[in-house]
């Protein structure tokens, strides 16, 4: 390959990084030791290929989109909906333009027309991959609220209120309508009770 392949190389450590780096909202909600955003990251591209199946979108492009929808937060850290009342600068366009700098341009450009498409919120895939966003994050204020983190339910209740897709908002009630270990209790055919 005559690409130099050094940068590739750099982002793939920096984005490393996100397996370390956790979830700061989840602080407010008293939660300890918060996901990282690696983990929400690969569960949102999971949500993201369903509701794209289900929505008639191209599900390996919606996850596609996920995957790189929180890429940036190796460098702007994880800025919650408080923090961004405050800091509001970190154009994530301009901050793939800088982790993509001295990849090869048809890399680069690839990578940056995904979190372009992301940002614009208008094509089918990045609607579904938004959703899956929030569903993920509604999903895992569910999980914290099962272990007994109490204040979890405000992001339950902003996240469900924000879907658009139809799928997204019939998926948000069925995980609403069941418990965390259910998939666990059916799976080994034991009743729910």
């Amino acid at each position: 390959m005559a690409d130099d392949l050094s940068a590739v190389a750099q982002f793939l450590y920096e984005a490393g990084t996100l397996k370390r780096t956790r979830r700061t909202g989840w602080w407010m909600a008293g939660v300890r030791d918060p996901e990282s955003v690696a983990e929400h990251s690969w569960r949102t591209s999971l949500i993201a290929s369903v509701i794209a199946k289900l929505e008639g979108a191209d599900p390996a492009r919606s996850a596609f989109l996920a995957v790189w929808h929180d890429s940036q937060e190796t460098r702007t850290g994880d800025v919650n909906h408080l923090g961004k009342k405050y800091s509001t600068e970190a154009d994530p366009q301009a901050v793939t333009a800088d982790q993509t700098a001295g990849m090869p341009e048809h890399l680069a450009s690839a990578i940056q027309e995904l979190v372009a498409e992301y940002e614009a919120k208008e094509s089918p895939e990045a609607i579904c991959a938004r959703d899956a966003d929030k569903l993920e994050c509604m999903l895992q204020g569910i999980e914290y609220k099962a272990q007994g983190y109490a204040d979890a339910q405000r992001w339950i209740d902003n996240n469900r209120a924000r879907l658009v897709t139809e799928t997204g908002r019939r998926l948000a009630d069925e995980l609403l309508g069941q418990g965390s270990l259910d998939w666990l209790h059916a799976a080994l055919g034991e009743s729910r009770n």
